[in-house]
């Protein structure tokens, strides 16, 4: 019977423990008691320099989750496996998480894939500071932002028009952070 597992691995090495344990897994004839092997990852929108970036980030990185039917040749495959450092668990012991557990984990991961629309969003400039547009009507002009709208993506910036403050809406990638 497979249950779920989380490895311990290094920072950054996620994809690769991945690959390895699931190539090394065929390479034994192990690929039955390997069932699932997963990195927990979200999609996150960025502005940066005026563009927007959607981009894949780990929100459990150092861990891999793996739905293994355990033995000992398993427990070795996984232990191995370059840049492993064990299993969560007491003592360095693999002790299995509940499906329910797994399906939470697992869950954020496609929920936040589901609603890639409404991704997070992370801009380099806040309330009160000083930006730049960069199109539309209002392009070139310098204002200070107002308002930061998350759920809309968008920005209010108060633009001096013929020497008076006029508050203008537009997207996050609309504007740039003056330096």
């Amino acid at each position: 019977m497979s249950r779920w597992y989380i490895i311990h691995a290094y920072s950054g090495f996620e994809n690769k423990v991945r690959e390895s344990i699931v190539s090394e897994a065929k390479r034994l004839g192990l690929e039955q008691l390997v069932e699932s092997v997963e990195v927990p990852t979200e999609k996150v929108t960025e502005i940066r320099r005026g563009k927007k970036v959607t981009s894949d980030r780990k929100f459990f990185p150092g861990y891999v989750l793996a739905k293994l039917g355990m033995n000992d040749d398993v427990y070795h495959l996984v232990k191995n496996t370059p840049k492993v450092t064990g299993f969560l668990g007491p003592n360095g012991k693999p002790q299995a998480i509940s499906e329910a557990e797994a399906a939470r984990i697992l869950n954020t991961k496609e929920e936040a894939a589901a609603a890639a629309p409404k991704a997070k969003i992370s801009v380099d400039y806040e309330i009160g500071d000083s930006v730049k547009v960069l199109d539309g009507p209002f392009a070139s002009f310098n204002g200070v932002v107002e308002e930061l709208d998350f759920d809309r993506g968008r920005v209010k910036v108060g633009v001096s028009i013929f020497g008076r403050a006029t508050p203008v809406e537009l997207e996050f990638e609309q504007v740039e952070l003056v330096k």
